[in-house]
């Protein structure tokens, strides 16, 4: 009886402990599964929170979408009942334009005949202020040459008496003394100073082609001023007045070698 007792026990400990092997292999695999399940849950409700916040984000936007849209509505309604008070105000200005044009095409047929006698008498006087324009850039044109004639030959004038007072000291027999004077004071011979003198003369001469060239700029500048629109009274003045102050300062400067001469 115990043996039998003990097989039985023993049947029933191998039995239990198989039975506890495979609730564990069964409690196993019910934990991965909660592990597996408890990660699809976190992961889930880490899409759900991203959703409920794209949500938010996206019912924010529907609603400044949504004021938008009623703004714009209600800007766009604004804009159409001032285009329908435009629309009005253009038909009444059309009526108002048709019956002015009527009215001055009325009047424009009364005045037609009194408009060509006005027009003949302005044509007349363009003709003579035209006529009297001509005449004044001639008078100017004619002024200009005239002064600056009278400047070249006050120049020329100028050279003459400075040579003649040259002249009148070589006919004195200071010329030679001069020379040798001014060769002693510059420690120069004589000949190195006529080659001096002979390059002022040079120096003479580029001076007179400048001022030549000078006064064929102010007559070119005296031209150009004429042909300009309107105003240029006031630079043509100050042309005039810079040529005649030169004309002033050779005449004095004339007057003064003359004296000397004498």
């Amino acid at each position: 009886m115990k043996r039998h007792l003990i097989e039985d026990l023993r049947s029933r400990l191998k039995a239990n402990q198989e039975n506890e092997k495979t609730l564990n292999e069964t409690l196993e695999g019910l934990e991965k599964k909660v592990k597996a399940l408890a990660e699809d849950c976190s992961s889930k409700k880490t899409s759900i929170d991203s959703l409920k916040q794209r949500l938010n984000v996206a019912t924010k936007e529907k609603c400044q979408y949504e004021q938008m849209y009623h703004k714009a509505k209600n800007e766009l309604e604004k804009k159409d009942l001032k285009l329908s008070k435009l629309e009005s105000k253009m038909i009444e200005t059309k009526c108002a334009i048709a019956e002015l044009e009527t009215a001055a095409s009325q009047q424009l047929h009364g005045l037609a005949k009194q408009s060509a006698q006005a027009l003949e008498t302005v044509q007349k006087k363009l003709l003579l202020a035209s006529d009297q324009a001509g005449e004044l850039k001639t008078f100017v044109k004619a002024l200009t040459r005239e002064l600056q004639h009278s400047v070249q030959e006050l120049r020329t004038k100028i050279k003459q008496a400075k040579k003649m007072g040259e002249m009148k000291a070589c006919k004195k027999g200071l010329y030679q003394e001069s020379m040798q004077l001014a060769a002693s004071i510059l420690n120069v011979s004589t000949t190195d100073l006529e080659e001096i003198l002979e390059v002022e003369d040079d120096k003479e001469a580029a001076k007179t082609k400048m001022e030549s060239e000078k006064d064929k700029e102010w007559l070119q500048h005296i031209q150009r001023l004429l042909e300009t629109q309107f105003p240029f009274a006031s630079f043509l003045l100050d042309a005039v007045l810079e040529k005649l102050n030169e004309n002033k300062k050779l005449v004095e400067e004339y007057s003064s070698l003359m004296k000397h001469t004498v």
